[in-house]
Order: structure tokens, then sequence, then C-alpha cells
């Protein structure tokens, strides 16, 4: 569990000022994005016009902070719980539909800040940049509306389990009998967590996935027992359901039935049937180069409960890495954590230089479309703080060429790759070095390969957004993506 330090937690009311902000800021985000028309004018405050013709002004532009309402010509401050309000009552008129369980997502989204930020004043954070890095994101994804909704439930029954409070934790191990076991690939690792007895299987299974399921039936008929916990502790990663154990080097992804952004996380069979296929083809995309691939090589469950119980096995850094090197979370590094390198002009050449060419050559050359986002994307720093490699991961992301065409293949790799992870490192840089124009770096970077479709994508006036906001509004797929067009600032006119 966590190592806790005595230490007062913080007020009350910073608490609350804090996570509002916090929780306001994707908030934001997808409104304005996706519904709200901006208005001409400049300075610290942008003004938008809402489907209602109500106005709306916002302080920043990455991160929207302090949104006022217009009443009659004065602005009015209005808080997280009226935001959630005004979103409501304006998606409810630009669609037609009602929806009232995404509002309650936004407010546990809220309510799940405050207290991770109560937690993570208390908790002693790791000392591997790289764990720092995977538990830093309290934002989380900035353009979903309710990025931190833990599903409902108590505080206290996923706290234990928060990459953001600093957790750690053993892991649960059971015995399946033999003869209910499915696996594929290489799963030894997992032989090597414990002992099973006779006639069973090792099957390490997540505390948190564990207290959601009735497994009653099957623990009373013997097709499962319990066998105590792992000696070690393993530490939640950015995806929550998939931890890293430090002592093994390696990463174990569990089923989750909880919604997190735009699914329930669970590893569903049609994704685990069809993962060596998609991690056999991303290991061929990056047999050679500096650039990595952390290969889901295999998974393990039980056939009555083959969801809800799986567990996938990923490659950890060891051979991996390069000698000297440590990884990063892209998406810490844009939220910003303790120790993490500064950035500048020379850094985000290096860092394009590491990310940008492996994830088109996959696509060029071996068919595979990866889901190249902040959350996907590690990028080993040496011992001055720049960039010298990207590693990949997450099969269950990938596609491959032709089971999508190419044009949809595309667009998939431009919103993960460019939209969700270069343009939000690219916009944090320039927040943090006013003077940084890291535009022209980027569009020379992409310009130097030989791929079809990058001078349309350089002179195109927009490139596509996903709208998580109405996605969820509207019930759609979580595994659907729509798109808008959004200003692009790689156009050769816009630098």
């Amino acid at each position: 569990m966590n190592r806790v330090d005595v230490i007062p937690p913080p007020a009350a009311d910073a608490v609350t000022g804090r996570a509002d902000a916090y929780a306001a800021a994707p908030l934001l985000n997808c409104l304005l994005r996706e519904v709200a028309e901006p208005l001409p004018g400049t300075g610290e405050r942008r003004v938008h016009r809402l489907p209602s013709g109500r106005l709306l002004r916002v302080r920043g532009e990455r991160r929207p902070a302090e949104p006022e309402t217009d009443h009659d010509g004065h602005w009015q401050r209005i808080g997280h719980t009226e935001l959630v309000k005004l979103v409501a009552e304006e998606l409810t008129r630009h669609t037609g539909l009602s929806n009232p369980e995404l509002p309650a997502e936004m407010l546990d989204s809220r309510d799940a800040v405050a207290a991770l930020l109560t937690a993570r004043a208390r908790a002693t954070p790791p000392t591997d940049p790289y764990l720092r890095s995977e538990q830093s994101l309290l934002t989380g994804h900035p353009h979903h509306p309710a990025p931190k909704a833990r599903g409902g439930g108590p505080v206290a029954g996923w706290l234990p389990y928060a990459p953001e409070a600093h957790a750690r934790f053993p892991l649960t191990l059971l015995g399946v009998r033999e003869d209910r076991v499915v696996e594929e690939g290489d799963t030894a690792a997992l032989d090597a967590l414990g002992e099973a007895p006779p006639g069973y299987r090792l099957l390490p299974a997540h505390p948190w996935q564990l207290a959601l399921l009735d497994l009653t039936d099957a623990f009373a008929d013997g097709r499962l027992i319990r066998l105590g916990t792992t000696g070690f502790d393993a530490w939640p990663t950015a995806a929550i359901r998939t931890l890293y154990a430090p002592e093994r080097d390696l990463f174990l992804k569990f089923s989750l039935d909880v919604r997190i952004t735009n699914d329930i996380r669970r590893l569903w069979r049609h994704d685990l049937e069809k993962l060596r296929r998609t991690d056999a083809a991303a290991s061929r995309a990056f047999a050679t180069g500096p650039a990595a691939w952390l290969s889901d090589r295999g998974y393990r469950t039980a056939d009555f409960a083959f969801e809800e119980l799986a567990v996938l096995v990923r490659d950890g850094f060891r051979g991996h890495v390069l000698p000297g090197a440590t990884p990063l979370l892209a998406a810490g590094l844009v939220e910003g954590f303790e120790g993490g390198p500064s950035g500048g002009a020379a850094w985000w050449e290096a860092y394009l230089r590491a990310v940008v060419p492996p994830a088109l050559s996959a696509f060029a050359d071996h068919g595979v479309v990866l889901e190249a986002h902040l959350q996907n994307t590690l990028v080993a720093v040496d011992a001055d703080g720049t960039p010298v490699q990207a590693l990949f991961r997450d099969a269950e992301g990938v596609k491959l060429l032709p089971e999508v065409d190419r044009e949809a293949g595309w667009e998939r790799l431009v919103y993960t790759l460019v939209v969700n992870h270069l343009c939000e490192v690219a916009a944090a840089l320039a927040e943090r070095g006013p003077g940084l124009d890291p535009w022209p770096a980027l569009r020379r970077e992409l310009a130097r390969h030989d791929l079809p479709e990058i001078p349309a994508l350089l002179a195109s006036p927009t490139l596509p957004g996903k709208t998580n906001l109405l996605l969820r509004w509207t019930g759609a797929d979580g595994a659907d993506a729509r798109y808008l067009p959004l200003p692009n600032p790689l156009a050769g006119d816009m630098i």
C-alpha cells in the first residue's frame, strides 16, 4: 500500500480550488473545441459563443481557467458545478439529446481529483523518474470531459490503487484449475510470480478488479483458489490497470470493470484474440533501429471469466532501452513532474527525431498504425535530459493495413501522433518558454519523410480532432472515433 509520511493534509479550501481548476480545464477544452464559436478579439481572456447564444469567457489557451458567463454585459465567474450544468444545457440544445450519466461523471471526476490531491500531499513519491512520470497525471486526458472519473464508487474502493496518489501494492495471486485455463503466447513470467499447487496454474489479479467481481461459485467449487499475494509491490502506471513491477522488470495489464474516459476498461475477448497478430506486426516494425516496441507477448485467463480475469504480459525495459537512458512517459512531460527535463529548441528537435521517424516508418513500411498518443509513448532521455529514443506500447490500440483502409489509418495516426501527442508537447513547450516557436521544427521533421500523405497534411488548413465530449454525450461506442476539423498550426501560411 502507499507509504505515507506524517504530513498535515492541505487546507480544504486550497484543495477545493485546485480540484475545480484541474477538473475544469479539460472540460472547457472539450466544450470550446466541439460546440463553441470563438469570437474575434485579443487579450488574456478569450470569448466564445455557445449554441444557446450565451457568451463564455476563459483565461488561457492550453489549460483554460476561470470560466465566466455574460449577464447583461457583466461577467460572472462560475465554479465547476455551475460549469457542468452549463455544459449539460448547451449539449442538450446542440444535440437534442439528454444524458444524465455524463454530468454525474464530470462531478465524479472533480471529486476524484480532490481525493487525489489530499492523498498525494501525504504520500511519498517514487524516486525513479520513470515512475514519477507515470504517476504525475492530475489533469489526465486534456480533451476529455471527465478524465478522472472512477466509476462513481466510494473513494476507499479505488484510492489505494491510484497512480496519481503514488500507490504501490502487491498483486493478489489466484490458482486456476488447469482444465479451465485459457492462454496464448508467452506467459512464462506469470508462473514465476509464485507457486501453484498441483492441478492449478498461477493467475495474478488486480485487487481492485477482484473486489468488483462475484466469484463465489468459482471459489466454492475449486475452479479458483486463493494463493496469497506477491512478495513485491507493483506500481500502477498512468493507464491505472497496467502495473509495473520493477523487481521483475515486468508490465502486467488487467481488466478493470470501471469506465475510465471513454471505455469500460476490460481486456475484451475480440482484442485478446487478435493480439498475437497485431503484436507480431508491431514487433517486426521495430526490429531494427533505436526505437523500440514493448511487446504484449501473451495473456492468460480462466474460461469461466474470460474477460474479467484476463491478464496481459508486456515486456519490461530490459533489452529495449538504450544503455544509460531513462524512459519517461510523454504525457508526464506535458503535465510536468519533479525532475522532468525542461525542454527548449534543441531538446524539441531531438524529441522529434526520436518519435516521428519510427511512427511514420511503421505506417509506411509495415502497415502498422500505432496509437501513438501521449500515454502510449515513452521517450528515453540521456544523462543530460536529451531525448535519444522512443518506445511505443499497447497492441490493443494498433490497427493494421489493409484491415483498415489507408485513409482511415492515416487519419487515426495523424490524430494520435500529431494532434493528441506532438501538438500537446509543442504547446506545453511554448507555454513554458515564451520565446520558443515549436511549429517550424515539427513541420521540417514531417516534411523530410517521403509519404504521399505528408504534403497534404502540411498544406491542409485543418487537423482531425476527436470529439470526446459529443461521443460520450450521444452514447457512441467507446472505440468509435469521430473527428471535427481543428486549425492546423503546421499549415504553410500559419508559420
